[in-house]
């Protein structure tokens, strides 16, 4: 009896079948997109050479190292208590040295004159600051300004911020409450990374 000899397969329409999965799992395959923390950067300003004076009682400093432990004007703090700490610094207090200064502005949507906090939140983290306390941090910034936003909305409308739909109403709170965080460049101070 003669040997049969082994059966080749056809290899050619092998390198097609795996192409035609590779193209299927590339197309029903949903990717993740990076998302990042959304902020409205502030126009360039017209003049570099224009001084900005800033009072210091009008900043409040949120200062954070590279074992990640933070520090509010010099005093140790928490990220837990950090929305309310803005909250209250960004709030009106007026005649009080402690707080920042306050303006009196009119806002054409509301049709009148109301008091307005000149404050500031200055924020600076260190090198080796990890992103997710990077990441806590904004949020309870986040927070507090959205706070602030329901609490006016609520004062002037009877409905949180979210909740109006009105575009002359949306803008009344955004420039009632506006965002005004800075953010320093990172630096090597405590020796991170």
């Amino acid at each position: 009896m003669a040997r049969r000899g082994t059966p080749e397969i056809n290899a050619g329409s092998m390198a097609d079948i795996a192409f035609l999965l590779l193209i299927f799992f590339l197309v029903t395959t949903t990717m993740d997109v990076d998302t990042g923390i959304t902020r409205i950067l502030p126009p360039l300003p017209k003049n570099n050479n224009e001084k900005v004076d800033v009072k210091q009682r009008n900043v409040l400093k949120v200062l954070i190292n590279n074992h990640d432990l933070m520090l509010v004007n010099g005093k140790p703090a928490n990220v837990h208590n950090l929305t309310d700490k803005i909250i209250d610094f960004m709030s009106i207090h007026p005649n009080n040295p402690a707080y920042p200064q306050v303006k009196e502005q009119f806002i054409p949507q509301l049709g009148r004159k109301v008091l307005m906090t000149k404050g500031i939140i200055s924020l600076k983290n260190d090198r080796g600051t990890s992103y997710k306390m990077y990441i806590k941090v904004q949020d309870a910034i986040a927070k507090a300004f959205n706070e602030m936003k329901n609490q006016a909305a609520l004062k002037y409308y009877g409905v949180k911020f979210d909740q109006l739909v009105n575009n002359k109403k949306i803008a009344a709170i955004n420039k009632l409450v506006p965002i005004r965080v800075s953010e320093a460049e990172p630096e090597n101070v405590g020796g991170g990374k």
